[in-house]
């Protein structure tokens, strides 16, 4: 696991990427053909109008969303973000960095910590606390912080999935911005050499996945 120590001990470090998609079924089969990347069910966000499933890659993984409520999804900043990316053909809404202390990040920040969860398929529940949802959604460039509870084994990575392609983890991540130095910023001591930085229009422009046989690198 990558990631950077700041002065207060905080970690941080790259947790997932977020891929809109149509739908979701019929998306995860298609990259499993085409990429050997297999998919696992993630559940229904109450709130945001949106569902999941996850590319497990390890301690990362790939989040494929979709839009299961549209009325609801226009009220929410993510739901909102999602459907744009939809809209325009640009299906990397954003990206995700995981935190060991949610609260010591959203101080530094001046940001409020959410308590969210949801329903797995298994019945069990999964749930975490964010911050910088909204900054994130509306920069287009900006990741925002989660910090997961529950032990490792129960983040979304690591759950079991029938891979052809043998995945790694992620291996790069490319975002552009018009403002560097306000990217900084809200990034504040965190440095990993995955992270590309450059000029261009705010957003994510492409997510790489290492695999034994190359990179799998989606736009």
């Amino acid at each position: 696991m990558t990631g950077q120590t700041i002065p207060d001990m905080t970690r941080l470090w790259i947790d997932h990427a977020i891929y809109a998609v149509g739908d979701l079924d019929a998306s995860g089969e298609q990259i499993y053909e085409r990429e050997g990347l297999a998919s696992v069910p993630g559940g229904r966000h109450e709130g945001w109008g949106t569902a999941n499933r996850i590319v497990p890659l390890g301690d990362s993984y790939l989040e494929l969303i979709a839009v299961v409520d549209a009325d609801e999804a226009e009220g929410s900043h993510f739901g909102r973000a999602v459907q744009k990316a939809l809209a325009e053909d640009e299906p990397l809404v954003g990206w995700v960095l995981a935190t060991d202390d949610i609260d010591a990040v959203a101080g530094r920040l001046d940001l409020e910590v959410e308590s969210k969860s949801r329903d797995r398929e298994d019945g069990s529940t999964l749930s975490w606390r964010l911050a910088g949802l909204e900054a994130a959604m509306e920069s287009r460039v900006f990741p925002f912080f989660v910090g997961w509870a529950g032990p490792p084994e129960q983040h979304p990575g690591a759950a079991d999935a029938k891979h052809d392609a043998d995945p790694e983890g992620i291996a790069w991540m490319e975002v552009t911005t018009d403002d560097k130095e306000r990217l900084r910023e809200w990034l504040g001591d965190f440095d990993d050499p995955r992270l590309r930085i450059s000029e261009g229009d705010p957003g994510v422009s492409a997510v790489a996945i290492a695999t034994a046989g190359g990179e799998v690198v989606f736009h």
